[in-house]
């Protein structure tokens, strides 16, 4: 009987280190850094520019998981994994369109999608709030960041449990500049908050807290698809899809 290798049978998943020019702990800071520069930088740029910044720190992002001997398939973009992400994604979209119509048609729910951000907003603008600026500027980078990067260093490091807690944390607090009108905005949270510092306190802290929450369920699509894609198409279909019900609902 021939010899088995007993490192040919070890999974792929058992090694606890890659094998790249920087370590997996000093990659996950510089890409905590270039997120919280990133961050700044989307929340106070529009247009074409907030796009490229996007498209750009994804791509710097990659890089870095690229640097610490990371590979596509530990940031969930393995090209046989796409095929069953893109699955995912649908059912996920068709799930949220359900769920938004009914609370659009209940009136115990419809006020939850007024906001007063949609006041003036053409057809045109919706589109590419819906087709470009949510996919390239939202979900493009925040999945490629938490769920793909971020989830992808830690989880080599510390394992799935770790990485989905601190990608979810961080995506939490990387919405507290996103918030911080987020009061004001939705009359429902002004009705109950007010339009007080204590109001917008507590609605930046829901905000970061739902997020939170939010993102382990971001992860946990991630780890059964295998895949980014599960997780981007629900996320497009919670930003974009509210505003399409908002919009219809102003």
């Amino acid at each position: 009987m021939p010899c088995r290798d007993p490192h040919a049978e070890r999974p792929h998943r058992e090694r606890s280190r890659w094998r790249g020019p920087i370590g997996t702990w000093p990659a996950f800071v510089l890409a905590v850094v270039v997120l919280a520069a990133a961050n700044l930088l989307l929340h106070r740029w529009t247009g074409p520019l907030r796009l490229v910044t996007a498209v750009a720190v994804s791509a710097l992002l990659l890089g870095v998981l690229r640097w610490a001997g990371g590979t596509l398939a530990d940031a969930g973009l393995a090209p046989g994994t796409l095929a069953r992400g893109a699955r995912w994604a649908l059912v996920l979209v068709g799930l949220v369109a359900c769920v938004y119509a009914a609370g659009a048609l209940l009136p115990d729910t419809r006020s939850l999608f007024e906001d007063r951000r949609y006041d003036g907003m053409t057809g045109g603008e919706l589109a590419v709030r819906v087709l470009v600026t949510v996919p390239v500027g939202t979900v493009l980078v925040e999945e490629i960041a938490f769920r793909g990067v971020l989830y992808g260093l830690v989880r080599r490091a510390r394992g799935t449990v770790w990485a989905t807690i601190v990608s979810s944390v961080l995506f939490g607090l990387w919405h507290v500049l996103p918030s911080l009108h987020l009061a004001t905005a939705k009359p429902a949270l002004t009705s109950v908050l007010g339009d007080s510092a204590l109001g917008s306190v507590l609605a930046i802290a829901g905000a970061v807290l739902f997020t939170a929450a939010s993102g382990v369920l971001f992860c946990e699509l991630r780890r059964r698809s295998d895949s980014l894609l599960a997780p981007m198409g629900l996320h497009w279909a919670v930003n974009a899809l509210g505003y399409v019900t908002g919009f219809l609902l102003r």
